[in-house]
Formats: C-alpha cells, sequence, structure tokens
C-alpha cells in the first residue's frame, strides 16, 4: 500500500495517521529548495512512530537542483546519518538519469516519461565521483553496522549484495536514512526508488507492533502479523462517498471477510461489514477479505477516525495517533436558519473525519466556534460544508487560542461556609500558586505538602477538579490559564458540612483569590514563520514581517532564492497569505507552525481586558 500525504503544514493530520499505520516511508524533498520547516516537522513525525525512511531528492531537472546540498541539509538540519546510493547523470535540463552506486552501474531513463529504462556502464566522466561516492557510503553504512565494519576494516572487497543487505539492517534500525533521487514528473530515478522500497524498507511481519489487553490493565501484548490469530485492526480514515461512509483499516493481526461482525472498542457496539474494497486512488475493488499486514476500506461501519476493531475474541485496543492542538479558529453561523440540521450534520461528520478539526460553543457570545490546523485547513471545509450540505455560512474573523498565566508566586487561604437549614457545606484551603518552570511541557500541576490530614485524603480530588475547574476561565480575559502549579500547605474541614461540592467550590475561590495577586499576564500563540520568495523581494518580506510584530532569526540565501526564518504572533498572521502573493508577484510561499505562548503587548492586553470587562459589563 502507498500513501501520498499532502504537503502543506494545514493538514499535518493527514501525515500523522498515515505514519501511525504504514511500515516505512519515502521522505520527498525538493533538489532546490531542500529541507525546509515542513520537511522537519515531517521528519519529526517520522521520529514519533518510529518508521525506517528512504530519502528521495525530486526535481533533479530543474535550475538550481544540487542534490549534493540536500544531503548536507539532511545531516545538519535533520541529523540524519544519511548517504547517498546514487549520483545524477546530468542536473537541470541535462538530467538523464543516476548511477547505482552499489552495482556501478548508469541507469539511463528515456521516452517522453521515462519509460525506457536501460542500464550500463558508468559514463567515463563521472568514474572518480563514483568511486569516492561509493566509498563514502560505505564509511558511514560500516559506522553502523558490524558486519559491514568487519569487511572494511579487513579490507577485503564490498559487493553489491554485501552492501545492500547493510544497508537494510542499519534503515530498518533507523540508524541510517539512504537517498535516492531523480524527477517524478518524468519519472526518472522512480523505477530504482520503488526497487528501494522493497529492498530497504520493512514489510509488514518484521515491524514490532504492540496492542495494549484492556483486560490485563492495558498491559502491552505484541501482535503478529498472522492471518490465523483473533483480529486487531484500527479505523484509521474516514472519508465520506456517493455510498457512504467509507472507513479505512489496517490490519494488524487476523482476517477480516465481508460479511463478518466486528467489534468496535471504544464504544462496545457491534458492526457488520457489508463491503470490503481495495483502493488504488480513487478507484475501488471488491475483495473477499483483508488479511493481517492489509489496508483495506469497509462501507456502511460507523465509528470514529482512531478506533480499534476486533473480532469479539480479545479486548485488545491499539494506541491512536498523536493528535496536534488547533492552532486557528473562525466563528460561524448559516446565513438561514432552516439550513441548520444540515449544518450540524456536516459538523457531526467532520469531527468524525478530522481528529485536529474541532467544535464548540461560545458561552459568552453562543456562537458555533470551529478550530483547525490553518486558514486553508477551515476555508476548506467552509466549502465543503457549502457543496455537499449546501449550508452557506457567515464567517467571523478567527479568534486567536490566547492563554493567562502567572508570574509570581501568590498565597491563598479561603474558606467556603455555607448554612441554610440541615446538613450546609464547609471546606478550607490553604497554600499557594506559583508559574511553572519555563519551558515545563506541563500545563498544570497540583502538589499536596500538607502534613496531617487536616482536609481528608478522599477530598482531596475534590481540590485538584475545583482548581482544575478554575483554570478555564482567568480573571483578566477569560481565556485558559496555563503554567501553573498549585501547592496545598493546609486546610480544614467540618465532621458533617465538609463534602465534595464545598471543596471544589473552596478551591475555585482560593484560585481566584489569589490569581491577581500573582502578577497575571495574557500570552498569545507565537508561530514559527518560513518565507521563501526570489531573493529580490527580500527587503520588502522583512518589512512586511516587521509591520506584523515578528522578529527574524535567520535569512538564508538559496541560489536566486531567499528563506526568511522568523517568530510572529499569530494574531498577525490573519491575511498574510494574500499580502505576501501580491507583493511578489505569486512568487513567494511561505509556512508556518506552533513555536511557544509568549506575553502579549501591554498595549494589546489593555485592550483585551477592557473589552472582557466591557463584554462581563453587558451580561450583568
Amino acid at each position: 500500500n502507498i500513501i501520498d500525504t499532502p504537503g502543506h503544514v494545514d493538514f499535518t493530520i493527514e501525515v500523522e495517521r498515515a505514519l501511525r499505520v504504514l511500515d516505512g516511508a519515502i521522505l520527498v524533498l525538493c533538489s532546490v529548495a531542500g529541507v525546509q520547516s515542513q520537511s522537519i516537522t515531517v521528519s519529526r513525525q517520522m521520529g514519533r512512530y518510529n518508521v525506517p525512511r528512504i530519502a528521495f531528492v525530486n526535481k533533479c531537472d530543474r535550475a538550481g537542483a544540487s542534490p549534493t546540498k540536500v544531503i548536507a541539509g539532511l545531516r545538519d538540519k535533520l541529523k540524519y546519518n544519511a548517504a547517498a546510493l546514487q549520483l545524477p547523470i546530468g542536473l537541470e535540463e541535462h538530467h538523464r538519469g543516476v548511477v547505482d552506486l552499489l552495482t556501478r552501474e548508469a541507469i539511463i531513463f528515456e521516452g517522453e516519461h521515462g519509460e525506457t529504462v536501460t542500464r550500463g556502464p558508468v559514463p567515463p566522466d563521472l568514474a572518480s565521483a563514483t568511486e569516492a561516492a561509493r566509498a563514502e557510503l560505505v564509511e558511514r553504512v560500516a559506522e553502523v553496522d558490524e558486519a559491514l565494519a568487519e569487511l572494511f576494516l579487513l579490507g577485503e572487497p564490498i559487493s553489491a549484495n554485501d552492501l545492500r543487505a547493510a544497508i537494510r539492517r542499519a534503515t530498518l534500525a533507523l540508524t541510517f536514512v539512504p537517498v535516492m533521487m531523480g524527477s517524478a514528473y518524468k519519472n526518472k530515478g522512480v523505477h530504482a526508488l520503488l526497487d528501494g522500497v522493497i529492498d530497504y524498507l520493512p514489510n509488514p511481519a518484521e515491524v514490532k507492533n504492540v496492542a495494549l489487553d484492556l483486560e490485563q490493565g492495558e498491559a502491552q501484548i505484541p501482535l503478529t502479523c498472522d492471518p490465523t490469530l483473533p483480529l486487531c485492526g484500527l479505523a484509521f480514515k474516514l472519508e465520506e462517498g456517493k455510498y457512504g461512509q467509507l472507513t479505512y483499516l489496517r490490519i494488524y493481526q487476523g482476517t477480516v471477510r465481508r460479511g463478518d461482525t466486528l467489534f468496535n472498542v471504544s464504544d462496545g457496539k457491534k458492526v457488520k461489514v457489508p463491503r470490503l474494497v481495495q483502493m488504488h486512488a480513487n478507484e475501488m475493488s471488491d475483495v473477499p477479505e483483508g488479511r493481517a499486514g492489509d489496508i483495506v476500506a469497509m462501507f456502511g461501519v460507523e465509528c470514529r477516525s482512531g478506533t480499534t476493531f476486533t473480532d469479539g475474541k480479545t479486548k485488545l485496543s491499539l494506541s491512536s495517533m498523536y493528535v496536534p492542538e488547533p492552532v486557528i479558529s473562525l466563528a460561524l453561523k448559516t446565513k438561514n436558519r432552516e439550513a441548520s440540521a444540515n449544518f450540524s450534520k456536516a459538523l457531526v461528520r467532520f469531527v468524525k473525519e478530522d481528529p485536529t478539526f474541532r467544535v464548540s460553543t461560545n458561552e459568552e457570545t453562543s456562537e458555533t466556534i470551529i478550530a483547525g490546523m490553518g486558514e486553508l485547513h477551515l476555508e476548506i471545509y467552509v466549502e465543503r460544508m457549502r457543496r455537499e450540505y449546501n449550508v452557506d455560512c457567515e464567517v467571523g474573523q478567527p479568534a486567536v487560542a490566547f492563554r493567562e498565566t502567572l508570574r509570581a508566586k501568590a498565597p491563598f487561604d479561603y474558606l467556603h461556609k455555607k448554612q441554610s437549614g440541615g446538613s450546609g457545606q464547609y471546606g478550607r484551603v490553604v497554600g499557594y500558586v506559583e508559574p511553572l518552570e519555563e519551558g515545563s511541557k506541563e500545563t498544570f500541576a497540583f502538589d499536596n505538602h500538607m502534613i496531617g490530614n487536616n482536609i481528608p485524603p478522599e477530598f482531596l480530588p475534590a481540590v485538584e477538579k475545583g482548581f482544575v475547574e478554575a483554570l478555564a476561565k482567568g480573571a483578566l480575559t477569560g481565556h485558559p490559564v496555563t503554567g501553573v502549579r498549585v501547592v496545598l500547605t493546609d486546610g480544614a474541614a467540618h465532621a458533617v458540612d465538609s463534602n465534595e461540592l464545598a471543596f471544589r467550590l473552596a478551591a475555585q475561590g482560593a484560585f481566584k483569590q489569589s490569581f491577581i495577586a500573582g502578577k497575571p499576564t495574557v500570552l498569545e500563540p507565537v508561530m514559527k514563520v518560513e518565507v521563501e520568495a526570489p531573493v529580490e523581494y527580500q527587503g520588502t518580506i522583512v518589512g512586511q514581517l516587521n509591520q506584523r510584530k515578528g522578529s527574524v532569526a535567520n535569512v538564508d540565501t538559496r541560489e536566486a532564492s531567499v528563506v526568511i526564518e522568523a517568530e510572529v504572533p499569530l494574531d498577525n498572521m490573519f491575511g498574510y497569505s494574500t499580502d505576501l502573493r501580491s507583493v511578489t508577484q505569486g512568487k513567494g510561499e511561505f509556512s508556518m507552525e506552533y513555536a511557544k505562548h509568549a506575553p502579549t503587548p501591554k498595549e494589546k492586553q489593555d485592550a483585551m481586558i477592557a473589552e472582557h470587562q466591557k463584554l462581563a459589563g453587558k451580561k450583568k
């Protein structure tokens, strides 16, 4: 199975879900642009799932092509132990094929679509370069493979088969990345790349997969790629087709047949498989069964993305994919009320399909808020709503995920006491709040430093829950509070009147009491932005980024283009795509990803606080 994933950062979940279910990957790089910001993101995603990879340097027939520069980028920026398995025969308009360093053969691709492949001797002008590149390849693989290192140190001749086997072992061990090259548009180098997939990437039986046994306290159970064992598969992608919902299933163990009854592990429901198909791009062919290692698609199976299916003989669950947090949101409402049923139906459908697409309702404004990975991501869903569900929507200014945090330690001593006849409410909490250490991955920490049981142990979870609930809405602008540690040092309880609700409310009151004393501030998301454009537009682009309160971190000139790296507040990035295209005559492109949350400038913070107070006043 081959899955092609989008390169745009807004659709990063497509890369996540593909890497979660695939056994190997090809990292495609441009021979002119080299390692770009999105290449770094995808490399990080590959690392998260320990996927062995081949790098393919594409577009070797473009002006400014330099595979050598790309390999240097793989080593410097991605920290790969990478080496070329091929040398290009000509570059730019003279690109005709590649030299296979393992067999010392020239592979020439001829014909309009590179369909005629001929193998022959290495051109004389590339003979010395071929030997030098092969020697470097052997050295790099010998550094991480003992068997090849032994041959290398003994000075014995290394055959193509010895080298191929060593590269496979090192690639599967994630200690080496083979680099191949060509021009996909003209099919040059693609035949050799597909041979490389077979030679260097694993087959399903060679990959170690584990599931969690829900009957044994989520103990890890190894899965075997055996079609005769009990079924275990992951539904990793949903698609709305003309015949209904299409559910893509990666089978890790066992066999699924048309007409089988599957067990949905997340909700315990049983579902029947009425139709089973194998996908080839947008074409499908019916198949009677799918076996361990296959990816099949099922019709008529309702579920969410990331659901585990078994045959009911085991209670195994597969870990789902990593889902990044949304970075941008839009306020959405229908233009006419008659469409509200379809509007709700569309949102439910999209949330099932895409884990990075979130829907919520703003309690203050009663607006429907959709959140996602970028402007393009959300624009596509709004357009799909209009096209597939006949719902026209009004789109509001995107709301940015602001946060609030503390800058200083602040004590609290709060007593919640309520008497209204009968048993009342009594709870006292004493301690302090403080900011978490800079760079901490946690957003909230709760530490109990009490000596003794002044607060009975059974009420401590209620105290923590109360603080967590208080974090949902900060006092400055109403945004969630992050980066806070709560330390409980003392408290008091009443033998009759203390209960969970009393301590929850006491914790909420304590947080509100100490929050303002902790010198709170508003944080805004800051994006790492990479802009690439012809070098003559450098000054204009830097000026544009400065206007948007961005700080330029690095400027790198590559041939005739310039790459500018900057950090810019997300709130200032709306509409940047249009502005960049207009000043670069459509030649500039940019990508951005979340970098961090940073303090908001004082004048912006004051305006946000005033706006929040105005809204709160209206509500009263």
